[in-house]
């Protein structure tokens, strides 16, 4: 028989989960800032980014593309290496 779990069930099982891995005072602590700050920062998203450790200036899908650039290019280098090497064997071995 399958396991059964209430939503109710599953939401204090994820509650306990983000009490334990520090979710909920990491959430706190940032809201609590925003609420302390003297003056309301224009972007309340960006402020707890920040005060998350965020960098900003950044953008993302740009170094993602980035990465899946390099990512190819490496297979293509190595993919390359290996045909030298092998090339290399061969006639080493001949």
């Amino acid at each position: 028989m399958s396991n059964y779990q209430t939503p109710e069930s599953k939401k204090e099982e994820f509650r306990k989960y983000l009490e334990k891995s520090g979710v909920i005072d990491a959430l706190t602590k940032v809201l609590v800032g925003l609420y302390e700050e003297p003056e309301r920062p224009p972007n309340a998203v960006d402020y707890i980014k920040r005060y998350m450790g965020a960098p900003t200036g950044v953008d993302a899908e740009a170094m993602r593309l980035q990465n899946e650039e390099f990512k190819r290019e490496n297979e293509e280098l190595r993919s390359k290496l290996q045909s030298l090497t092998e090339k290399m064997t061969a006639e080493v071995d001949a």
